[in-house]
């Protein structure tokens, strides 16, 4: 057997990360920057209020109350044709232009129009020049990098792009991935199985798992036990892809041809690693395209994706050394998590709870069979047991929130 770490590796080695273009800013979300993103502008462009209230000169609310004459009303979008002179106040909006002559704004809760004139304000409080006002620039300069190559588009930083005017991006493209299950005992039907037969769970799970993470996912069907049909999927899925995901076959059974087929068509490792669930993993590349070899019990297929083939993608999507994951996070246990020893690290799969004080807490969610779908479906986070371990009631223990 081998460590985890190598595996990986070998993996994050052989990858390469996709090529970038141009995306229209719509189509950006999720995706990691090629090149930086730079302002050709000042944000705000302009001086504008961040208050409701009255537009005026700092130096007219001494000794304040004073009232004031209003001479006109500015909202967000007003151009700022109004003057304000000596005495004089103007109404004005959320985000609209300060107006000539006025350097200070006094929110609308510190006034009171007098016996509800609208020519003249009470202003009841002393401000400072720059009060309540957005100096332009003040969040970005012109000229300035506001995003670097690497960085993951998220949903506030679609809206920085937009403020900037960067409407198009040079980003690098989600991974397609094909995924494929395989055997003859697999049945894709809501109908009764024959004896011997099971419902293929993988290959739903696994697309589901693709797309939750960003990438788009291409449904290559089932193979049966059949090389020339392995290796036509195979390819089929080499042509349409960037990568493929192929769950089943990939342990030293007789039957299992994936291993035969892969290894005739590609240049693969099969190997032996060091966890529990999901010892047997395979990689390499057919046809110029990743070819992940994952499990076929469920349990084994999903924590195999998460620990293996999840970093290979989002390294092929362009995320860096430090955003590969997965992110480990300290909890307690509230049972018993140990194993006998077998020179594996086990990843037990456990339900999370905030306790009062904020600490998480887990405990195993129920069956830690490889094939027991029902419990992986209710854990909340892998706890992560090595060899060895005590992992007792109370025992501080990492864990893979999921």
């Amino acid at each position: 057997m081998i460590p985890l770490h190598e595996a990986r590796a070998h993996v994050l080695e052989r990858v390469e990360v996709l090529p970038a273009r141009r995306f229209d800013l719509a189509e950006a979300l999720g995706l990691v920057l090629a090149e930086p993103v730079v302002s050709s502008e000042p944000i705000p462009g302009f001086a504008n209020t961040a208050m409701d209230g009255y537009a005026l000169r700092a130096d007219d609310t001494r000794g304040a109350p004073v009232e004031l004459d209003v001479v006109g009303t500015i909202g967000a979008g007003d151009e700022g044709s109004v003057h304000v002179g000596a005495g004089q106040a103007a109404r004005i909006m959320t985000g609209a232009p300060i107006p000539d002559g006025a350097d200070a704004v006094v929110k609308v809760e510190l006034t009171r129009r007098l016996d509800g004139s609208e020519d003249r304000v009470l202003v009841e409080a002393t401000v400072k020049p720059g009060n309540h006002v957005r100096r332009p620039g003040e969040d970005v300069a012109a000229g300035e990098q506001v995003l670097e190559p690497g960085t993951v588009v998220t949903p506030g930083r679609v809206g920085l792009m937009a403020a900037v005017g960067a409407y198009e991006v040079m980003a690098h493209h989600r991974p397609r991935v094909g995924v494929l299950s395989t055997g003859d005992e697999l049945a894709d039907t809501a109908g009764p199985l024959r004896r011997g037969q099971i419902r293929d769970t993988n290959r739903r799970t696994l697309l589901g798992l693709v797309a939750e993470a960003g990438f788009e996912g291409v449904d290559l069907g089932i193979a049966c036990d059949d090389p020339a049909e392995i290796e036509r999927l195979f390819h089929t899925g080499t042509a349409r892809c960037d990568a493929v995901l192929s769950s089943g076959g990939v342990s030293m059974g007789d039957f299992d041809y994936v291993k035969v087929v892969l290894d005739r068509i590609g240049d693969m490792r099969w190997m032996q690693i060091a966890i529990k669930p999901a010892k047997p993993f395979a990689f390499g590349i057919v046809d110029g395209v990743p070819v992940f070899g994952l499990p076929g019990n469920p349990v084994s297929s999903m924590v195999s994706f998460e620990l293996l083939a999840k970093p290979g993608l989002r390294a092929m999507a362009g995320h860096g050394p430090d955003d590969l994951g997965p992110v480990l996070v300290r909890a307690v246990s509230d049972g018993d998590l140990a194993h006998r020893s077998d020179g594996k690290t086990h990843y037990v799969r456990v339900a999370a709870r905030r306790d009062d004080r904020g600490v998480l807490r887990v405990r195993r969610s129920g069956g830690q069979g490889s094939h027991q779908l029902a419990a992986m479906t209710r854990a909340d986070a892998l706890a992560v047991v090595p060899d060895g371990s005590p992992a007792g009631e109370g025992d501080p223990v990492d864990v893979i929130l999921l």
